[in-house]
């Protein structure tokens, strides 16, 4: 099974631009709590964490990087460059951000609010939960 899911993004495009459309319950598959942005990142990898109850959907604005995503059995890496496609994330998934190009925009759309004891920043007692809830 991969961990590699995409939603579709509605894009309308003409000649005045581009729109990307994000609704909850129809493209993206829970309530939207909150919703941030990657921007100047320099180069270093990010992430390191996964979430006990938080899902996330992430979009690439402009730009490109690369997830590796994690279950604590099976990793897998997925880059990310197209505006119209959303990376889901969800729960108990280790992820890791990087290789990221120069004008690199990330959007992350959030099931919670931000909730500091959601996170597991320890690989290794992340690997013991995920085998858990195995």
């Amino acid at each position: 099974m991969s961990l590699i899911e995409f939603i579709n993004v509605q894009e309308i495009k003409d000649s005045r631009g581009d729109i990307q459309v994000f609704e909850e319950f129809k493209n993206v598959p829970f309530d939207i709590k909150r919703v941030y942005c990657l921007t100047n990142m320099q180069g270093e990898p990010k992430g390191f964490h996964a979430h006990k109850n938080l899902q996330q959907v992430a979009v690439c604005l402009s730009g490109s990087c690369s997830f590796i995503l994690d279950n604590g059995s099976v990793r897998e890496e997925v880059e990310l460059k197209q505006t119209n496609q959303g990376l889901i994330i969800k729960s108990m998934i280790w992820r890791e951000i990087k290789t990221f190009s120069e004008n690199c925009v990330i959007m992350v759309l959030a099931s919670e609010y931000y909730n500091e004891e959601d996170y597991i920043r320890d690989y290794n007692d992340f690997k013991i939960q995920a085998q858990k809830t195995d």
